[in-house]
């Protein structure tokens, strides 16, 4: 799919995929476009038929590669530019964190900085095996937030959180999988193949189902004090009350593959 815009959505059945396409920057990200990004975001939750979304990079050889330096002196030069960024960034990371729908990032190629925080934010997440792993901050002088670090604790654990953030070194795709930055290696030919069939084997289970694992297991991830847990059995108990429960049992029974509709 040919297009100008830097960012954009291709919805195919119920699968919605946001794509970053700034590849002649290895889809390095300015402050539109993680607004854009917000915004199509915002579109896939409203939007019943869309049930996963996945989220990759144009271009073939990044992910995403983090802020796009180039435009620091535009965009981050002051200190109240440098929260207004903050503020963007951290609000698509948290629009994909809590997505109500499940979420996979497909990487090849360069997943730095801001992209790894990104995919963080993901549920799944899969690569090709030349991807590349990093966070500069160190480097560049940055300073990271509360929430971002927690994401990354929450995933990896402090010590190697602390390890990719002290070091800002390099990682390959081994090591991505085994610190727990991925959740899959495939060959570079396989990726959006494997994606796809993944993405396609979620939307067609019970999206209530699906939707009350994705809440519970967000909740779950809190501080006990700030956890909804009433919010939680309502979901439970919304799944089995939905005419999918009594179309999950009645497939079941008939040896047939079930017709999942979201009520």
């Amino acid at each position: 799919m040919a297009t100008t815009e830097k960012m954009y959505a291709v919805r195919e059945g119920h699968v919605g995929t946001l794509v970053f396409n700034n590849p002649e920057r290895h889809n390095a990200v300015s402050f539109d476009m993680w607004e854009a990004g917000v915004r199509i975001l915002n579109e896939f939750a409203a939007d019943p038929q869309i049930r996963v979304v996945v989220i990759t990079g144009a271009g073939g050889k990044a992910f995403v590669s983090g802020a796009d330096i180039s435009k620091f002196e535009s965009e981050r030069a002051g200190e109240e530019a440098v929260a207004r960024y903050n503020a963007m960034v951290e609000s698509i990371y948290s629009s994909i964190y809590t997505f109500p729908k499940p979420t996979i990032a497909m990487i090849r190629g360069y997943c730095i900085g801001g992209g790894l925080g990104l995919a963080i934010c993901c549920d799944y997440r899969v690569a090709t095996p030349g991807s590349k792993f990093a966070l500069p901050a160190a480097k560049l002088g940055l300073g990271y937030g509360y929430p971002g670090l927690r994401r990354f604790i929450d995933q990896i654990g402090p010590s190697h959180t602390r390890d990719i953030f002290y070091t800002a070194r390099q990682l390959d795709a081994e090591e991505a999988v085994r610190i727990g930055i991925l959740n899959k290696v495939v060959p570079d030919a396989e990726l959006e193949g494997y994606v796809g069939q993944y993405a396609q084997g979620i939307a067609a289970n019970a999206p209530l189902t699906v939707a009350a694992i994705k809440h519970i297991t967000t909740e779950a991830l809190k501080a006990e004090s700030q956890r909804d847990l009433e919010s939680c059995a309502a979901k439970v108990a919304a799944c089995f009350a939905s005419a999918d429960y009594k179309e999950g049992r009645k497939a079941f029974m008939e040896k047939r593959k079930p017709q999942f509709k979201g009520e």
